[in-house]
C-alpha cells in the first residue's frame, strides 16, 4: 500500500498599502498587480491537491482568497489555513466565513506582541515548501525576516512587480532572486514554474 503523500504548505504574506501609512510602500504599490498575483497564487495552489495555502488575515487579501475558494467550491476545506489575532477582531472581514480553517491567536498586551505571537505560530508551527511575498508594508518585511529565521533553506519569492514591501525585499538582496519576480506579469505561469506546480 502506497504511503499517502504529505501536503506541502505554501506561506503567503501579502497586503495592500494604504495612503495614510509610510510612502515607501504606498508610492511603489501596484494594486492591480497585488490583486492579480494573489488570485493567481490561490488559484494555482488550490488547483493542486498536494498543496495547502497558509496566510495571515490581512483585510484586503482574505476576500480575494475567499473568491477563489468559492470559484473552486472549496469553502470548507483543509487546503487553506487562515491565521487571525483577536487583537483585530473588530476588523475581521465577512469573507472569513468562507474559510473553513481559521487559527485564532490570543490578544496580548499590545498590538506588536499580538502580531508577533500570531506570526510565530503561523510561520513556526508548520513546515513549508515555499513562501510568497506580495505588495504589503512593514508586516510583509517582518514576516519575511521571521520566515528566514525559522526556515532558512526554503524558497522565498518576493513578487517585486507588485511593488511595496515585496520590491524592497527583492531590491535588498541583489542577485538572490529570479529576475522574473520583477518582470513577469503572467502570475499563473510564474507560480506554476517557480513553485513547480
Amino acid at each position: 500500500m502506497a504511503k499517502e503523500e504529505q501536503v506541502k504548505n505554501i506561506f503567503l504574506s501579502a497586503g495592500v498599502p494604504t495612503a495614510d501609512r509610510s510612502p515607501k510602500y504606498y508610492d511603489t504599490a501596484d494594486v492591480i498587480a497585488i490583486r492579480d498575483s494573489v488570485i493567481a497564487l490561490a488559484s494555482t495552489v488550490l488547483a493542486n491537491k498536494a498543496f495547502r495555502l497558509i496566510w495571515g488575515g490581512q483585510p484586503a487579501i482574505t476576500p480575494l482568497i475567499a473568491l477563489v475558494l468559492e470559484r473552486y467550491n472549496l469553502k470548507m476545506t483543509d487546503r487553506v489555513t487562515l491565521y487571525q489575532s483577536y487583537e483585530f477582531e473588530k476588523f475581521f472581514p465577512k469573507e472569513n466565513e468562507n474559510v473553513g480553517n481559521i487559527e485564532f491567536t490570543e490578544k496580548k498586551e499590545n498590538r506588536e506582541a499580538s502580531l508577533l505571537l500570531m506570526r510565530q505560530k503561523m510561520i513556526g508551527d508548520h513546515e513549508y515548501a515555499a513562501s510568497v511575498y506580495i505588495g504589503g508594508m512593514e508586516g510583509v518585511e517582518d514576516e519575511y525576516k521571521l520566515f528566514k529565521k525559522y526556515h532558512p533553506g526554503v524558497t522565498c519569492l518576493p513578487i517585486a512587480s507588485t511593488g511595496a514591501a515585496a520590491k524592497i525585499i527583492y531590491d535588498e538582496h541583489p542577485g538572490e532572486f529570479d529576475e522574473r519576480l520583477l518582470t513577469e506579469l503572467s502570475y499563473t505561469s510564474l507560480f506554476k514554474d517557480l513553485l513547480e506546480l
